[in-house]
């Protein structure tokens, strides 16, 4: 199993990569800020988010992601800003990241906003490369470790909705970060680390099913120069607007189980469990996602149900 990961890591580092880089969520309907910007404040409330994803259990140096966010608007203005906080490892890998948000929305209708966002960001990159298996010690791969690589980057992202609809476009980081030089390795010309712009197309609509019902089908696509078309769908089921249940698909990946509750008025949790569909199953028992959200205040929340 270690081999599996030592080569996954090498084509996605070792190599000129262009794969899917940015952390991936089953529960991205619960997680929009870390996306879209444009998301901050368009609660009505102070909210904070944190979730914990532990990713192919049992698959050695698999990767586990934590992410903290607080958000909300600012009173008496149309403007909205947020505190993003990510920590994600993989194998001898270990990426941070700080994202400060802000937003501007206006009415496009009765019930409608559009919400303009930019993110700005920084991050932190360290990489032990003597976590791998080292078959050559003369390798000069093994001889340069990144500590604290330190990047800034920039995003945008708009945001239209109301409290039953909503879609979403962005940008999380415009520039495409090199973390390590050609020159440093063995593997010549190649050899460069690089993160390639992500774009994401966001949209769900929740429905009414019975007075004490509500149906929201969500979908997400996450778009890289030279990586496959990533969608993911979800279809949440919300009860007495107190409990969630949920399934939802990564196209070729994954198929999951959804699952929330409405503790009071301020706090909500969840979680998700992600199964493979790939060869990748035989490897590793499932990936486990849990989260916390919690609201100071209730005065401002629409009464309509917000599965987002």
């Amino acid at each position: 199993m270690k081999r599996i990961l030592v080569l996954f890591f090498s084509l996605n580092v070792g190599i000129l990569a262009f794969g899917q880089q940015d952390a991936q969520f089953t529960n991205y309907m619960y997680n929009t800020m870390n996306i879209n910007p444009a998301y901050a404040g368009s609660r009505g409330i102070t909210s904070i988010f944190s979730m914990h994803r532990t990713q192919w259990v049992g698959l050695v140096g698999a990767p586990t992601t934590n992410t903290f966010s607080i958000h909300g608007p600012i009173r008496d203005t149309n403007l909205g800003m947020g505190v993003n906080v990510m920590n994600d490892a993989i194998g001898p890998s270990n990426e941070s990241t700080i994202s400060l948000d802000v937003s501007y929305t206006v009415p496009t209708s009765e019930n409608f906003k559009l919400a303009f966002g930019l993110r700005s960001t920084v991050n932190l990159l360290n990489v032990d490369f003597t976590k791998l298996n080292i078959y050559n010690t003369g390798d000069a791969l093994s001889q340069y470790n990144i500590d604290n690589r330190f990047s800034p980057n920039f995003g945008v992202g708009i945001y239209w909705y109301s409290s039953r609809t909503y879609i979403g476009l962005s940008v999380p980081n415009f520039l495409e970060t090199s973390h390590f030089d050609k020159g440093q390795t063995s593997l010549g010309a190649t050899s460069v680390a690089k993160e390639r712009m992500h774009y994401h197309l966001m949209l769900g609509h929740v429905y009414d099913v019975d007075y004490w019902i509500q149906f929201k089908p969500a979908f997400l696509a996450k778009i890289v120069e030279g990586a496959p078309l990533q969608i993911d769908v979800s279809a949440n089921f919300l009860f007495n607007e107190k409990f969630t249940l949920g399934m939802a698909y990564r196209w070729d990946a994954s198929i999951s189980l959804l699952a929330g509750f409405q503790v009071n008025d301020n706090m909500f949790i969840g979680y998700g469990y992600d199964s493979e569909v790939t060869n990748l199953v035989n490897y590793n028992s499932g990936s486990h996602e849990l989260f916390l959200r919690y609201e100071f205040s209730r005065k401002k929340q629409v009464v309509s149900p917000r599965f987002f």
